[in-house]
């Protein structure tokens, strides 16, 4: 019902005051957390800072101020995601393509659709989890974490307790990763810092992982990691695509059938990156426009914590741990085991 007050209600800006400038606050908060070295070293990005505040207030004081608060923060939530979404679209150029080659795009690829459709089996079939939690892990472990669970919510339809176990749990292994990437590099010394960074580009979680990863291997691995994993967060618009046009054919099987909008908002994301990739902005507002992205993209995560209840994410149990963790082993073993195929036979 809340989701639909936002769409019909007429625009007072009084009436959603209150909920923006609540997750505004969140997302300065954590913006400045994010910025010290001791977190941003441990890999939490302001994203998972948002959502984890946001969370801590839901069940405290927010229950309080939710009559003033819950217009401005489900419009956090639902429009200002998808303006966040659409602006990431300045961090994407066509250029970075060329930098690590076919090889890597195909390794994405192959990581991206194997991973996703692997949790989907697991978590549907052998699990018997419910579908929404299910497509929304697999988002986020094949592509990039937090901000692709947030963004395939608006064609999922999940309900916000779901989004926030789908998060938790890429954040959670993503987060483990960071420690665990470095340990095996240390361990294989044959193996290229450009190819271990590819890897790790490839199958780690955030972009903000990627880069807490990268950095303790070396300035070569770290650069490596870092478009590789770009070239991954760049496919998350044509997944929206097939994502949605493949569940509105599922759904209209159903005998109530539910309206599927087409995500207009993974086409733009598309077109900013093509423009972003022509250079015609200045530096320093491409720069704002990255900064305004990361700012709406926190308050989208801020809007979900704070709507999200520990009662319903004590009910999800433990399975979407389970699939996360299997879903973790799968993206460094078959992640790797694909990493080297493709650039054996790409060689």
């Amino acid at each position: 019902m809340a989701e639909l007050s936002v769409n019909k209600t007429p625009f007072h800006l009084h009436h959603w005051l209150p909920g923006l400038l609540l997750t505004v606050a969140i997302a300065g908060t954590t913006a400045w957390l994010s910025n010290q070295s001791w977190l941003a070293g441990a890999g939490f990005g302001a994203l998972t800072l948002a959502i984890i505040l946001g969370i801590v207030l839901g069940n405290t004081l927010y229950p309080q101020m939710a009559g003033a608060c819950d217009s401005g923060v489900m419009l956090a939530k639902q429009r200002l995601l998808r303006l966040g979404i659409i602006l990431y679209g300045f961090r994407i150029t066509v250029q970075q393509i060329a930098d690590v080659g076919l090889s890597g795009v195909l390794i994405d690829v192959m990581v991206l659709s194997s991973t996703f459709l692997l949790t989907c089996f697991i978590g549907i079939r052998l699990l018997k989890m419910d579908r929404e939690t299910v497509w929304l892990i697999g988002a986020g472990s094949s592509i990039c974490g937090a901000a692709a669970v947030l963004a395939s919510e608006p064609i999922v339809k999940a309900a916000p307790s779901k989004v926030a176990v789908a998060v938790a749990t890429v954040v959670l292994f993503g987060t483990v990763g960071i420690v665990l990437y470095p340990m095996l590099w240390s361990l294989l010394p044959t193996v290229s810092a450009e190819h271990f960074g590819i890897f790790t580009g490839s199958t780690l979680h955030e972009v903000s992982q990627v880069v807490a990863a990268g950095h303790a291997m070396g300035a070569e691995a770290e650069n490596t990691a870092v478009i590789a994993k770009m070239l991954r967060v760049m496919m998350l618009a044509p997944f929206l695509l097939i994502l949605g046009s493949w569940l509105k054919r599922q759904r209209s099987h159903n005998a109530q059938q539910q309206t599927i909008r087409f995500p207009w908002f993974a086409l733009l994301f598309i077109v900013v990156a093509l423009f972003n990739s022509l250079h015609l902005l200045p530096a320093n507002i491409v720069s704002t426009l990255n900064q305004l992205a990361n700012l709406l993209l926190a308050m989208a995560m801020a809007a979900l914590g704070l709507t999200t209840r520990f009662s319903a994410l004590k009910q999800a149990g433990c399975k979407p741990l389970l699939l996360g963790l299997v879903m973790f082993g799968w993206l460094i073993l078959g992640g790797g085991a694909l990493n080297v195929l493709v650039q054996h036979f790409m060689a």
